[in-house]
């Protein structure tokens, strides 16, 4: 069982667009930027780190961030059984599950975003990490605070998340320090997320949720209010709304993927810090994290190893390590490249053909063994047409 996890706030890096400029899912950022009139391509390139760290910011990069590399690795043809995304990155899971459209997806993080941003500014919050102590002494020690503190994130195993107001964080940490923690971290942001602190920018962000077309999910997302599986329109409408003012369950989601049948945890985005929760709370099951087009061969290399029973990851055939699968960006009848054939040589982003208006690229270098679609097919998206051997 394969889930993807999608990272939130905080993944993002100044610069972290530059692997991905040569890639084909690059046509991405483009598309982002007609939506939103911005340039985004600018953003994810040329951006400083002080002024991406701001949240608006934060959030779309690191969304947009998460789509290319989702784009790169459903162009592989790995689809998960799964999907979950801490905070912003539920948007992403949603995107991923299909129930929410790209264009959507983009609309609803840009308009979180300002939000919350604007929610900073009302009210002045921060963060601080509690590591080493148990999820029932973090509680304790924001309980015996006069000042405003919850827990905002439950992240895995003695690695709790507790905001509020700067005395209230204070306060808390003294607390959780004679409580036995190992360490407490503060974390340079400028607000408390998933407090009461954010109820501000629910209603702005209740109007985006409302005109955007939320459709049932085609596979199960994992929400962070109750780390529960949802693919109901309805549900997730109201989960969106209470995610800002909830903590996120992380730990509790990871468990409960665990529990679900989970097997392998692949990380789509910027950083890895979801790949570091997942290792310290899943035993047994496989994790990685791709941020770089260079992960892609190192994810394929993952599922083609086999399990301690002796079969594979997945059910079915197996590609071996330097074997790769070029698939459908869409749906529509394909149309072959002219003089492409067995033999031809590839690099990334070499066309192979088309599916009605899209082009079909390799994302990889390499040698073409056979074409799998015929000229005049039709074809569904992420329906392989190519079979290359990589260099």
């Amino acid at each position: 069982m394969i889930v993807f996890t999608f990272p939130g706030q905080g993944s993002q890096k100044a610069g972290m667009g530059e692997h991905w400029k040569q890639h084909p899912s690059w046509e991405l950022v483009g598309e982002a930027s007609a939506v939103l009139d911005r340039d985004l391509e600018e953003l994810l390139l040329h951006t400083g780190a002080e002024e991406l760290t701001r949240t608006d910011n934060a959030q779309l990069s690191t969304f947009l961030m998460s789509l290319v590399v989702l784009d790169a690795v459903e162009r592989l043809g790995v689809e998960p059984a799964a999907a979950a995304g801490h905070s912003l990155g539920e948007y992403s899971a949603l995107v991923a599950s299909g129930a929410l459209s790209f264009e959507d997806g983009l609309r609803l993080v840009h308009a979180r975003g300002t939000a919350m941003l604007a929610a900073t500014t009302a009210r002045v919050g921060t963060m601080a990490a509690v590591l080493g102590l148990d999820d029932d002494d973090v509680e304790v020690a924001c309980a015996r605070c006069e000042s405003d503190v919850w827990v905002a994130n439950y992240n895995a195993p003695g690695q709790v998340v507790v905001a509020g107001s700067p005395e209230g964080v204070a306060d808390a940490s003294a607390v959780a320090r004679e409580l036995g923690a190992k360490k407490v971290m503060p974390m340079a942001v400028s607000g408390a997320f998933h407090t009461p602190f954010m109820e501000p920018a629910r209603s702005a962000l209740r109007t985006a949720i409302d005109g955007a077309d939320l459709r049932e999910a085609e596979l199960p997302i994992y929400a962070n209010v109750d780390a529960r599986a949802h693919v109901s329109a309805t549900e997730w409408s109201s989960l969106l709304g209470a995610q800002l003012c909830s903590p996120v369950r992380w730990r509790q989601t990871l468990h409960n993927l665990g529990d679900a049948g989970a097997t392998v945890v692949v990380e789509l985005g910027p950083g890895g810090v979801l790949t570091g929760m997942a290792k310290r709370t899943l035993t047994g099951a496989s994790t990685m994290s791709v941020s770089t087009p260079g992960d892609l061969d190192r994810l394929l290399g993952l599922l083609a190893m086999p399990s301690d029973s002796g079969d594979g990851i997945h059910e079915g055939e197996h590609l071996f390590a330097t074997e790769r699968m070029v698939v459908s960006p869409a749906a529509g009848v394909f149309t072959s490249a002219a003089g492409v054939g067995p033999g031809f040589g590839l690099t990334p982003g070499c066309v192979l053909g088309t599916v009605g208006d899209h082009a079909v690229r390799s994302p990889f270098h390499g040698t073409l063994v056979n074409m799998l679609a015929v000229e005049g097919e039709r074809v569904t998206q992420s329906q392989p047409i190519a079979w290359l051997r990589s260099a």
